[in-house]
């Protein structure tokens, strides 16, 4: 439903046409001229976005698909350390996991990334993720955008980690419709046998960026996507039709250690960090000062 209590406009998307993922930029408008931000009002209206969606019928779908996806990261990191009071409510053990966020656009005034950002809370509730674990960016965010997460108990970065951040631990990604460069950078950072199955994405389709690309730039420019594409689960996430422009092509992505052995050992041994240098509408915002390292987080 719109802020105005009008119904929610079905958007339909001409036969072809391939969704263009978006960028990590700040808006055009200037923020400067706007009025201050209604904290109390904004997260009041989440909080009401979250409880319109928890009684939609895709929910318990999405709940499920989470559920799966946290227990094959716990087959795949038998030795990490858990929290014996961190059982679901069906009495499955699972061990607290990290959450980062990037790319969520401005709630305040997009529909579409206000229902994320709701998405994202349930999502949090239902892995019983703690909600000071949950690290968000966006340079598009206001400082009342900033405040109003804050509020809701979760972790606002203050710098650009352009998706490069190490999961130390079991981490869930919650990318919506963030562009490319942000998925391979952040498979660049993990990139080895040990922290790839650390990772549950939650974003873009592996399988349906691949389907919108061509093929030979896909493999230049991507190549990280490109091989976890053949050792990943892609499942994807069932969106009804008047919500398309906010959940549509969103999957729930996963790396089963029994996988990675379909590539070769040379393959994780000292991967380069990606360049794009072919690349001139890079979906991303990169940081001014560039540091090639591969050294921890920055929370």
């Amino acid at each position: 439903m719109s802020d105005t209590g009008e119904q929610w406009q079905v958007a339909r998307r001409r036969k072809g046409a391939a969704r263009k993922s978006k960028p990590l930029q700040v808006s055009s408008n200037s923020r400067c001229c706007q009025e201050p931000l209604d904290i109390g009002k904004t997260v009041k209206r989440i909080r009401d976005t979250v409880s319109e969606l928890r009684c939609e019928e895709f929910w318990p779908q999405w709940k499920e698909q989470l559920l799966v996806a946290l227990g094959s990261v716990e087959l795949s990191n038998p030795q990490e350390d858990r929290d014996p009071e961190g059982s679901t409510e069906d009495g499955q053990l699972f061990q607290h996991l990290d959450c980062v966020c990037y790319g969520l656009g401005s709630f305040s005034s997009c529909v579409s990334a206000r229902f994320q950002l709701a998405m994202l809370l349930l999502l949090l509730d239902a892995g019983q993720i703690p909600l000071k674990d949950c690290f968000i960016y966006d340079p598009a965010f206001s400082s009342g955008e900033r405040d109003v997460l804050m509020q809701l108990g979760l972790t606002v970065l203050t710098e650009n980690e352009e998706g490069k951040r190490l999961a130390t631990k079991p981490t869930l990604f919650y990318l919506m419709h963030c562009g490319k460069a942000l998925y391979n950078n952040l498979l660049w950072k993990n990139w080895s046998t040990q922290c790839i199955p650390r990772m549950i994405i939650i974003g873009n389709s592996f399988n349906g960026i691949l389907d919108r690309t061509i093929e030979r730039e896909f493999k230049r420019d991507y190549i990280y996507i490109t091989q976890a594409v053949s050792v990943c689960e892609d499942r994807l996430l069932p969106c009804p039709s008047r919500l398309i422009d906010v959940f549509s092509d969103t999957a729930v992505i996963t790396f089963p250690t029994s996988s990675l052995n379909r590539l070769p050992q040379s393959t994780w041994a000292e991967p380069p960090e990606p360049q794009y240098q072919h690349c001139p509408d890079l979906e991303i915002i990169q940081r001014e000062t560039h540091v090639g390292e591969r050294g921890g987080t920055i929370n």
